[in-house]
């Protein structure tokens, strides 16, 4: 039996390396789950020097997690440092994160679903009849289905925010951030050729869900994607703590987040300042941080409530989609074979799953680079938000795919299920 703390993150880092089997260490589900979670993350210590805290290999700073099981918060946890730079800071469970690409699962498809289920908008309807002047350069046949399932042939970047830059510092001086941008990234998806045929190849695409957003603005009749968000998922679900930072606003009214609530991510060469409050993701901040890919701030508590109400979507006792859609958009789907994706949601796959070995073959799940992630089981009403800030201060270590399986399959232990 574990005597003392350090012996238990012993043990706890043995599982990340994957040398669990050489230690004989009895831990009960959730106290494994707990020290997992504690031996990835920078421990908070009051004095401690931040440059040696960034000597030590972690896989992130650090982190929160919480799992939901039929409705019921069973496990919320913070563990490691909020920051780094410019000092440490301690995690909190209410830190707010930007949840990077979680925004096209958690906002830009659940805004599709509804606009499904109010006939706005076909899940095969084409782009070309959307858009009066889209139907070129191969993009004839190119669906809403081949943006949610990335197989729309549009390659996984593309780099907008140069483009802005040299327009902001030429011809078009302060389009920087403005809605003007957001057009003109708009223009240039419409006259990009191709990597592929659409429906033929599944390349995983950020240009896809920024056309996606757009095609929601349109079908809404020219709202905005935060005022849909904010009209159709924040206020019904009441959440208080999510949303798009509009850096329009902040420049031009003079507004700033409260960054000390916000987990801070890296260092920005291009901006030449560390980030917190203001995306990461390049392209959304020069569209002013509202894009259909990445934008979204929130924390686990108000993740956990948007998957609990889409779960109960899927179990017919929602109100936010109808469980037909979901159920639609939550299967994966054939487009292109041998693809784990459903419609805007990843699957597991069959091998080196960030979900694990243990969630069910109804799971849908999705990840964000800045070290975010979801992964849901509607069968079994399970939910597992993970939020952490493993691109602070920089974004070179890549340990968390290693991590994220093993404490997917841990909590799952934990639960019994």
């Amino acid at each position: 039996m574990i005597e003392n703390k350090e012996t238990r993150v012993i043990a706890a880092q043995a599982v990340l390396a994957g040398l669990d089997n050489q230690k004989e260490v009895e831990l009960s589900g959730w106290d494994k789950v707990t020290d997992c979670l504690e031996a990835a993350s920078v421990p908070y210590e009051t004095g401690t020097d931040s440059n040696s805290a960034l000597k030590k290999k972690h896989t992130f700073p650090g982190a929160v997690l919480l799992v939901g099981h039929k409705g019921q918060i069973v496990y919320h946890k913070a563990a490691g440092c909020r920051s780094i730079l410019p000092s440490l800071s301690p995690m909190q469970t209410e830190t707010v994160f930007d949840v990077s690409s979680l925004t096209k699962a958690l906002i830009t498809t659940t805004l599709t679903m509804q606009m499904v289920d109010k006939g706005q908008l076909g899940i095969d309807s084409r782009l070309s009849r959307i858009f009066q002047t889209f139907g070129t350069l191969g993009k004839e046949r190119m669906s809403v289905r081949h943006l949610l399932t990335h197989s729309s042939g549009y390659p996984a970047v593309m780099p907008f925010y140069k483009l802005i830059s040299r327009a902001d510092k030429a011809e078009r001086w302060g389009i920087m951030t403005s809605r003007g941008a957001v057009e003109m990234v708009y223009s240039e998806i419409f006259r990009s050729k191709l990597e592929h045929v659409p429906g033929k190849v599944c390349t995983y695409s950020d240009v896809g869900f920024i056309l996606l957003g757009a095609i929601l603005e349109v079908c809404s009749g020219g709202q905005t994607l935060d005022k849909l968000a904010i009209k159709n998922i924040f206020k019904p679900l009441n959440l208080k703590s999510t949303g798009f930072i509009d850096i329009s606003k902040v420049k031009r009214r003079g507004l700033a987040p409260i960054s000390d609530v916000i987990a801070p991510t890296l260092e920005c060469p291009w901006r030449a300042r560390l980030l917190c409050g203001e995306v990461h993701d390049d392209n959304a901040w020069a569209m002013g941080g509202i894009a259909g890919h990445a934008g979204l701030f929130s924390t686990t508590t108000d993740v956990h409530q948007i998957a609990v109400e889409l779960i109960n979507c899927y179990q017919g006792r929602g109100s936010l989609v109808t469980q037909d859609t979901i159920k639609k958009f939550w299967t994966r789907d054939n487009t292109v074979s041998g693809s784990t994706w459903a419609l805007g949601w990843d699957t597991p796959s069959a091998e080196n799953s960030s979900a694990g070995k243990l969630f069910s073959k109804s799971a849908v799940g999705h990840l964000g680079y800045t070290g975010c992630s979801i992964w849901i089981d509607p069968e079994k009403e399970i939910d597992i938000v993970l939020l952490s800030n493993r691109i602070h201060p920089n974004d070179q270590n890549l340990t968390i795919r290693e991590f994220r399986p093993i404490i997917h399959d841990l909590v799952v232990e934990a639960l019994g299920a």
